[in-house]
């Protein structure tokens, strides 16, 4: 027999799909209990929950590569950008914290008017009954955190209290609008009303929160998904959840703004710092121009010359290549030294012009890195300040590259002055052929090289700020907008009605469904007959005595209907069959009634089981075996029992111990609830019980009495507690072992089971006591309520 059975259906070895139904259905009213209770809370959840509606938003990225064939000369300049933006990128910088700042800033989010209820607060977003102005800087207020109470007594005043850490800094006071509050956290601010719903909220408590933009702004950011329509599409769906469907929409709506405004401004600074940069170097450059041309025109009145440059065609010819190549190092030269000595005056961080003609990558992809650094710099100092980490970085990393494009254009214009001298080297020999003409041609000539660089130099920078002029005016967001804005339905997308309410049924459900399967599986305990044969596999179990209550009667009497009554039939029908069974000759009469510890009801089952087997008119006694600790004088304490109800007078012990007391002298004749029985109590409690059990006086007592009575029932000692019922077993004929439900260990089974095995318990059978009306087995189930008791309701049950 397996130590570890467990008489829960769900656990047993045999799977028992009814069974394990049962186990769980009879226990239906804590279901439909708990059911009931947590659909209720769902209902006040749902009742008390802040709803929230949904906003969603879809815009198209615009690539700057299908931009129109009449900008795609500006590429060189790089103002809309190189090639295709990512998508990606342009998600998280829409999602961006600045945008969120910006956002929050504009719709002034960070302030909250709250009305108290009696269970509820909630915000007021449209009709809010009063302003709230701050007299302290923007600045301040966008850091700081306070919350101030409200109490609209009337249409020109108000109870204004101040909390500071969760406690109030001091009682209401009353206020007219218009005059200044002076507070703790903010400084002085100004509640304006708001005629046309001021009336509205007479009488109400509000409450104002003035929150770090900074939060507000990192709340809604988290809130607000932005995903790809689909996997390589240029459409992003935007999408946020708000307790108001209007600010939802307006915060939606302004995010897009923000995002294509900050993209024109970036734009446009990068193209205004361009035009400065080009109309600076114009200026200059005119002024050389202009001298060159003065000198030229003087040089050639002062000595009377025209054209002389057919003179040297042939020679020009030669050094044609040269010359083509002097001007152009020349003039990647000029803007090499004007590049350089534009970043060496600068001291202060702002954007430089991008690729004004450089032939040097490396300096045109610095130069970009360095102007997306200022931008990200000048847009955080909007929401912080230069003592920012994040601003510091990035001013080191803007010094650096100042650093490095200081080094990468002084290498340049070496490496330029090196090929100019080369060039000129190589000129001058050219030249001593041409200038071999008369001086006069060789200095004009001269002048018309330094007019011809100028002049190629200035109608390139020209052309660029004429181009910079049309990229400010034609500045273009980033996005397109497809739908602005709307509440795809106007019901709230939290909390979810059917999903809370489904969810809360699978919760009531699973709350008794968990308790009864835990106390299953933890169960170690026999609770009726059912679960007693299971254990015991092919011993027989006799019948299931019902529990009592306090009031009722614990012992049956005659024509007794009760379940208590029918039971005990049940058990003397069963008993007579297995008496009558051992057919092997002799009176077969003797039933021991034992169990394994006290208090499991062992004398109330062999008391009433002498009641009922007394019923049928036959000669009855009971013995009261249990010289230990005996309790049958409780069941029947005769009417000379004194109020010491173990003294009813001389019984076993006397009979076992003295030779010369009769079977007859310690027989007792009872009559209880109108039967005749006849007891033999244990008697005075001996010291040495065991060694009397073991005298030829016991055997002599059973084989005396055994013709006189048709049934002898042995009430005995707990066969765990002390080895009393061993030494008299061998003369019963039956041994009942009393089982108590929901109180006897289904180990301590194993120790009847293995002296059964060993054959020192025979002809061992079970019945099970104290059983409650739902675990009532086969005979409870469906003949006890019969004749019995009235069936009780549903609500009596629960009391089990």
């Amino acid at each position: 027999m397996s130590s570890n059975t467990n008489m829960s259906p769900n656990t047993g070895n045999d799977f028992d799909l009814k069974a394990i139904i049962q186990s769980y259905s009879k226990h239906w009213i804590w279901f439909v209990l708990s059911i009931l209770t947590a659909l209720i809370l769902g209902y006040i959840f749902i009742r008390y929950s802040v709803p929230k509606y949904s906003a969603t938003a879809k815009i198209q990225i615009i690539e700057e590569k299908n931009s129109s064939p009449q900008l795609n000369l500006f590429k060189d300049l790089d103002f809309l950008g190189a090639g295709k933006n990512k998508v990606e990128d342009e998600i998280e910088i829409l999602n961006s914290r600045s945008n969120f700042i910006d956002v929050v800033i504009d719709l002034n989010l960070n302030l909250k008017i709250i009305e108290i209820g009696n269970i509820k607060d909630s915000q007021v977003y449209q009709e809010q009954p009063f302003k709230v102005n701050f007299i302290a800087s923007d600045s301040i207020i966008y850091r700081s955190g306070a919350t101030f109470m409200v109490d609209l007594s009337s249409e020109n005043s108000f109870g204004f209290q101040e909390i500071v850490e969760g406690e109030p800094l001091s009682d209401f006071k009353n206020y007219a609008f218009g005059n200044k509050i002076s507070t703790k956290a903010i400084g002085d601010i100004v509640l304006l009303p708001n005629p046309e719903h001021i009336a509205r909220g007479k009488g109400r408590l509000f409450k104002i929160s003035l929150v770090p933009v900074t939060a507000v702004a990192q709340a809604y950011k988290k809130g607000t998904v932005i995903t790809q329509s689909k996997e390589y599409s240029n459409i992003l769906n935007l999408s946020l959840n708000d307790a108001s469907a209007q600010e939802a929409k307006k915060i939606l709506d302004r995010l897009i703004y923000v995002y294509n405004n900050n993209a024109i401004e970036d734009k446009k600074a990068l193209a205004d710092n361009t035009s400065n940069f080009i109309n600076d170097r114009i200026s200059s450059i005119y002024d050389n121009l202009s001298s060159i041309d003065q000198s030229a025109q003087d040089f050639k009145t002062e000595r009377g010359l025209t054209d002389i440059a057919s003179q040297a065609n042939i020679n020009m010819n030669v050094g044609a290549a040269n010359q083509q190549e002097l001007q152009k190092m020349s003039t990647q030269l000029e803007i090499a030294n004007s590049m350089k000595d534009y970043v060496d005056e600068q001291d202060s961080y702002e954007v430089l012009p991008s690729n004004i003609g450089l032939a040097d990558a490396s300096i045109a992809s610095t130069t970009a890195k360095y102007n997306q650094l200022v931008l990200e710099r000048k847009r955080l100092l909007k929401s912080s300040n230069e003592k920012n980490p994040i601003i510091v970085n990035l001013d080191q990393q803007i010094d650096g590259l100042r650093n490095s494009m200081k080094s990468s254009l002084s290498g340049m214009t070496n490496s330029l002055n090196l090929q100019v001298n080369n060039l000129s080297s190589q000129m001058a020999v050219m030249n001593s052929r041409i200038y071999s003409s008369p001086k006069n041609e060789r200095a004009l000539r001269d002048i018309t090289r330094q007019q011809q660089t100028k002049e190629q130099l200035y109608l390139y920078l020209l052309q660029k700020r004429e181009e910079s002029q049309i990229t400010f005016a034609s500045a273009s967001p980033k996005s397109k907008v497809i739908d602005y804005a709307y509440n795809p339905s106007s019901m709230p997308v939290s909390p979810k009605k059917p999903i809370i309410y489904l969810a809360s049924m699978i919760f009531g459900f699973l709350v008794p469904f968990s308790f009864i399967y835990l106390k299953g599986i933890l169960d170690s305990k026999i609770h009726n007959k059912i679960g007693l044969e299971k254990l015991i596999k092919n011993i027989p179990v006799l019948a299931e005595i019902p529990k009592l209550t306090k009031n009722q009667v614990k012992m049956v009497g005659v024509n007794d209907r009760s379940v208590l009554g029918e039971s005990l039939r049940i058990l003397r029908t069963n008993l007579d069959y297995l008496l009558k069974s051992k057919g092997d000759g002799g009176k077969k009469n003797v039933v021991l009634v034992t169990s394994s510890v006290p208090g499991e009801g062992k004398t109330f089952v062999s008391s009433n089981l002498t009641m009922i087997l007394a019923n049928t008119g036959k000669r009855i006694l009971l013995l009261g075996a249990d010289i230990r600790n005996p309790k049958l004088y409780t069941f029947y304490g005769g009417e000379s029992a004194s109020s010491n109800k173990r003294d009813v007078g001389i019984g076993l012990t006397e009979y076992l111990y003295d030779k010369t007391v009769t079977v007859k002298s310690i027989t007792n004749e009872q009559f209880v609830n109108e039967n005749k029985v006849d007891v033999i109590y244990s008697g005075k409690i001996p010291p040495n019980p065991t060694e009397l059990l073991m005298s030829s006086r016991m055997s002599e007592l059973i084989e005396e009495v055994r013709d006189s009575y048709d049934y002898i029932i042995l009430d005995s000692a707990p066969i765990l507690a002390v080895t009393d019922t061993l030494l008299i077993s061998e003369y019963a004929d039956q041994i009942l072992y009393v089982v108590k439900a929901d109180s006897t260990d289904k180990k301590v089974l194993e120790y009847p089971m293995k002296l059964k095995e060993e054959g020192k318990l025979k002809n061992l059978a079970f019945v099970v006591n104290a059983v409650k009306n739902s675990d009532l087995g086969y005979g409870g189930k469906y003949g006890y309520g019969y004749y019995g008791e009235p069936e009780k309701k549903w609500w009596q049950f629960m009391k089990n």
